[in-house]
């Protein structure tokens, strides 16, 4: 009662209630063979059970009084006691060597039944099926014997004594499969935890690599650009300064302005993705897609490139795709300029057919130098295509030039780009 109040304080009780529930739970479900200080608790409990035994041979009615025999006896049989989590059937036979010719003297009965009930329930607990079935069997037999000659009329108690072990041992099985049980939730439950580990650091890698390919193909690109550009303006500069076309060089530069601007609204988008901690798990910021082919096209034609581009899609194109057509044009346009010479002819060829959309990016320059460092151009274009099942061939032509073609299915949503 609560002194201040008046009232009968309820909390604390239910706390404790719940807390030794849970304890006896968790000392249920916890393997016995590895719980700290088991021969020291089990010592304690085989102390327990000896002054527990000692009790009932001094108060019991049946039987005749222990002599030093039976004392001995009684005794002996709470010795192997502490050693029952690890050595169980040797256990049992140590305590029912001394038991036996124990209930053969006609001791009072009760007093060894605490120790027989701890060791056949630790037999049950940590052993198999058949091996309790076949000790159950045995021991009840044994019992029989005994019991049949020494009271060959108490067919009462050697009921009870049956229902006593066969309730012990069935106590044993029903630990023994509810510690499999929960061992095997959290088997599970830790094997989902790795799986859900796993699972978020493939999203991870998965993700930069993804960010990788957007920033080499659009740093590459732009760089590309930019370079040829101000080749370009320098050229102009120093082929004839007594007579300088200032307007060439004013376009020069506004070109350059222009893809810097290009390039930073788009590594803006990029990166957007880093930014935005707020939004939902897998937003990627926009994704370009076919409508910025123009774009692409525009620019390569500003570097000296001479392109062609033709688009003829009637079928819904999926943000996915889209985003792996336009980076494979942007890469192979950017190669053009960097690898083909000067003034090279294009050809874009974007199409689609039989539910895929079909690319293909030719031309006539003299393509890259063998003997140059090769890069991540081709390899990101291949990543590109596989990332949402399609596949891309690049290679030298016949009669000169370089060719990239691409098949992208539109069917189904892709593992990088599914939108749901």
């Amino acid at each position: 009662m609560d002194p201040r109040t008046g009232r009968f304080r309820t909390g604390g009780s239910r706390t404790s209630d719940s807390r030794t529930r849970d304890g006896i739970i968790t000392a249920l479900s916890r393997d016995p063979l590895t719980r700290p200080h088991a021969v020291r608790n089990d010592a304690v409990l085989a102390a327990c059970a000896a002054v527990l035994g000692v009790t009932l041979a001094l108060l019991a009615g049946d039987g005749h009084r222990p002599d030093a025999l039976g004392w001995a006896l009684l005794l002996a049989a709470h010795v192997p006691l502490p050693w029952r989590r690890k050595r169980p059937l040797p256990v049992l036979l140590a305590v029912l060597a001394p038991v036996v010719p124990y209930h053969a003297l006609d001791h009072p009965h009760g007093a060894p039944v605490a120790a027989t009930v701890v060791v056949l329930y630790t037999v049950a607990a940590t052993g198999t099926p058949r091996r309790t079935l076949l000790i159950g069997t045995v021991v009840i037999g044994t019992t029989l014997t005994v019991n049949a000659l020494t009271n060959p009329d108490g067919f009462t108690e050697l009921v009870r004594i049956t229902g006593w072990v066969v309730a012990v041992l069935f106590l044993g099985l029903d630990v023994r499969y509810y510690r499999q049980y929960v061992a095997a939730i959290v088997e599970r439950a830790e094997r989902a935890e790795r799986t859900r580990e796993e699972e978020a650091r493939r999203r991870v890698a998965e993700e930069r690599l993804r960010m990788a390919r957007d920033l080499h193909d659009l740093l590459a690109h732009s760089i590309t650009l930019i370079g040829v550009q101000t080749s370009v303006a320098a050229h102009v500069l120093a082929a004839d300064p007594e007579r300088l076309d200032r307007a060439a060089v004013a376009k020069a530069l506004d070109d350059i302005a222009g893809t810097c601007r290009t390039a930073r609204g788009e590594l803006r988008a990029t990166l957007e993705v880093l930014r935005d901690d707020g939004g939902p798990a897998d937003a990627r910021g926009p994704l370009a897609g076919l409508d910025g082919l123009p774009d692409l096209v525009e620019a390569a034609r500003l570097a000296g490139a001479r392109v062609e581009h033709r688009v003829r899609v009637t079928e819904p194109v999926p943000p996915a795709v889209g985003a792996a057509a336009y980076r494979v044009v942007q890469e192979a346009l950017t190669n053009v300029v960097r690898h083909a010479g000067p003034g090279p002819a294009v050809r874009v060829d974007v199409s689609d057919r039989d539910g895929t959309l079909r690319i293909g990016v030719t031309d006539d320059g003299t393509g890259p130098d063998p003997g140059g460092t090769p890069g991540f151009g081709l390899v990101g274009m291949r990543e590109r295509a596989r990332s949402v099942g399609g596949t891309l061939e690049a290679g030298p032509r016949e009669g000169g030039g370089f060719r990239v073609t691409a098949a992208l299915p539109l069917t189904d949503a892709t593992r990088e780009g599914r939108t749901g």
